[in-house]
């Protein structure tokens, strides 16, 4: 298959990004990045998430970033809501602050959902589908990211099956696109192609993303193995902030410049400019009290 001549990048970093810094990062920084991010070109952006304040601290301020975000036309912004309390909470604002899409996630990993949720992955569906249902009803958009698609640091290797059963459960309870996540960054091309064969069976093409982190330095591999299978939106983060607490060393999600710059270099249309990306790159790492890192090609 031909590559993709677009490519849709939905930038996480103002929710996974810094969900798990441990200081405080003001509202109005993280309104700065989301601002930054939609004048570099990015049309979807993943803004906070409406969890409980502690278990996830950092985005105790979910409901004033909401608010302070100036919205630009055309761009589509995102929160995480795991329950019908945090979906509750996400819209109990005025109409204008709702979110356009909402986020659950769930994991194909038995062992990982008990860590991560403190439930199975049977109950974490039920736990969605009232979400789901109040979403689609006040035609907010439902995206579901899968995590731990290709390894667990629990129980290592994710057949592809386990990955297949949980995208066919999420798209059972109404889940419209969702996302397959290295969650760990063990991925290789071939696993991550088996993963995404696996979600294909019960999506379409155009309703399956890709979320890499690059632990051992091969998201951009990974990536380019999904382009090659048609796969065109791809999750990532400025300046690669984040991980996952819950995995040992996998502190970084792929960073959107690197999958910027790749893309560019392959000819593929993104939207987003460089300079100013870099900038909003700068401009978090600033706040962060870190040094800018190499962009990798």
């Amino acid at each position: 298959m031909s590559l993709p001549t677009r490519v849709k990048l939905v930038d996480v970093s103002p929710r996974d990004g810094l969900q798990n810094e441990k200081t405080p990062v003001p509202a109005e920084v993280k309104i700065g990045l989301v601002h930054r991010l939609q004048e570099a070109g990015l049309r979807d952006i993943e803004v906070t998430s409406f969890v409980s304040p502690k278990w996830v601290p950092q985005m105790a301020d979910n409901a004033e970033v909401m608010h302070g975000i100036r919205r630009a036309p055309g761009v589509r912004y995102s929160v995480l809501t795991p329950n019908l309390k945090g979906y509750e909470a996400a819209v109990a604002a005025p109409r204008e602050e709702w979110p356009d899409e909402i986020v659950v996630f769930g994991s194909a990993s038995e062992a990982f959902s008990q860590k991560n949720i403190n439930c199975s992955i049977a109950e974490s569906i039920e736990r969605f589908a009232p979400v789901v249902a109040a979403a689609r009803e006040a035609g907010i958009h439902v995206r579901g990211a899968m995590s731990c698609t290709v390894g667990c640091p629990y129980e290592g290797d994710i057949a592809p099956e386990a990955v297949g059963r949980l995208a066919r459960l999420m798209k059972d309870i109404g889940v419209q696109h969702v996302g397959v996540a290295d969650t760990i960054g063990v991925g290789t091309p071939d696993k991550v192609r088996a993963a995404m064969e696996a979600t294909l069976a019960h999506y379409a093409i155009d309703d399956v993303s890709g979320h890499f982190h690059d632990t051992y330095g091969r998201a951009l591999d990974n990536t380019r193995a999904s382009l090659e299978m048609g796969v065109w939106q791809y999750d990532t983060s400025a300046a690669g902030i984040g991980g996952c607490p819950y995995a040992r060393g996998a502190t970084g999600n792929v960073s959107t410049e690197s999958v910027v710059a790749m893309l560019h270099g392959l000819g593929i249309a993104t939207g987003i400019d460089e300079g100013k990306l870099a900038e909003a790159g700068r401009f978090i790492l600033a706040a962060l009290g870190r040094a800018p890192a190499a962009v990798a090609h």
